[in-house]
């Protein structure tokens, strides 16, 4: 089976948690996580970096840092992962979908301004499979309007957008480090930002409210979201590698672009570059044309040996949203990517050769080669 993704381990990761090891730097308070935090708020050009369980409870605690007050909305990209959504539901607040643009699958200036209402209190703007929303026009539409901007860049490690790295243009911006990301942990995530104020209340929330001078008397019900010594170890070595990953990210996509190319009438591949913004490839997707059974075509590259991933589905066709929230939205670009959108194998476990039957075998199930 060719999967659709492998994560890269060296002999200089075995050797990062050798020395935690060794240096019994076990727990969330060992001195290699803050190590670790460190490097990425220097990295992601952040004042702070509060390191935590995964991205999903990175979301959590961005969104609960924002006072939220009955009726208070947030506007959110439908394509995109059901973390955002199940964030924004738990911090007491009203999801509001927007639309994507249908080719850089990101959410635009425009598509915000649609689904803004005079109750709109926070966005959550997210950057989606290697390409980024429209971040520099967004943050100052957010600025001017005194709307909380939280920025989730867990699927855009070492994407810029002109001189400005993704994960430093929100109040609050959020990372995930599970084992497909550019920077990996396994699992685990992070909050940047720039904000003191915000800084000391995410450690709070994800340490269980722990005080010092009072350690076992709690004030508020927060939780345990802290990323273990190993994993940081891990990340610390990940982070050192990540130039390297996007390039050779970029120099599978520029392979795959070769194999497709004539076909661009039936399939979609994913665009090189917006706006002098360059795709790092976090995924290679493909977009069928809607004569296409999706669906039927993965499972027939799967029983080949070829695994894939579907794209995501709208998030406000969820039936966990259906089944908490009257309001229906009608959002054609999000519900055409969910429904005919997929990602084909990608990583450092691919070469030429298999990449090529990858390719050839999609062409040949959707029956152009005559």
């Amino acid at each position: 089976m060719i999967n659709v993704f492998e994560p890269d381990v060296s002999l200089r990761h075995y050797f990062q948690i050798y020395k935690a090891l060794k240096q019994k730097q076990l727990s969330g308070s060992s001195t290699i996580v803050k190590e670790f935090e460190s490097n990425i708020s220097s990295y992601f050009d952040r004042k702070f970096c509060v390191s935590v369980s995964n991205g999903s409870s990175a979301l959590d605690l961005a969104l609960n840092c924002i006072d939220f007050k009955e009726g208070d909305e947030v506007v959110v990209p439908s394509f995109t992962i059901i973390s955002c959504l199940s964030s924004i539901v738990r911090s007491g607040a009203t999801p509001v979908f927007c639309d994507v643009d249908i080719k850089s699958w990101n959410m635009t200036l425009s598509n915000l301004m649609e689904a803004i209402t005079d109750k709109t209190k926070a966005v959550l703007m997210v950057h989606t499979y290697g390409l980024t929303a429209e971040a520099e026009l967004i943050s100052e539409f957010c600025h001017n309007k005194g709307l909380v901007l939280i920025e989730d860049s867990a699927e855009a490690h070492g994407q810029t957008i002109g001189n400005k790295k993704c994960g430093s243009f929100g109040d609050i911006s959020t990372l995930s480090f599970y084992a497909n990301k550019h920077v990996t942990t396994g699992e685990g995530g992070a909050v940047l930002t720039n904000n003191e104020i915000y800084f000391k209340k995410l450690k709070q929330m994800k340490n269980l409210d722990f005080i010092s001078n009072k350690r076992f008397q709690h004030n508020n019900f927060y939780w345990n979201y802290r990323m273990g010594g190993l994993q940081a170890a891990f990340g610390i070595q990940s982070l050192k590698n990540i130039d390297l990953t996007i390039q050779h990210k970029i120099n599978q996509a520029s392979y795959y672009n070769i194999l497709f190319s004539g076909y661009e009438k039936y399939l979609k591949i994913p665009v090189v570059e917006i706006d002098k913004i360059k795709n790092h490839y976090w995924v290679y997707g493909i977009v069928l044309d809607d004569s296409f059974d999706r669906d039927r075509i993965t499972y027939s590259l799967y029983d080949k040996g070829i695994e894939t991933r579907p794209f995501f589905w709208p998030l406000h066709d969820q039936p966990a949203y259906k089944s908490m929230f009257k309001k229906r939205f009608k959002l054609p670009n999000s519900e055409y990517l969910g429904k005919q959108g997929f990602y084909i194998p990608l990583g450092k476990h691919l070469n030429k050769t298999k990449q090529r039957f990858v390719a050839s075998s999609l062409i040949t199930e959707l029956n152009l080669n005559s």
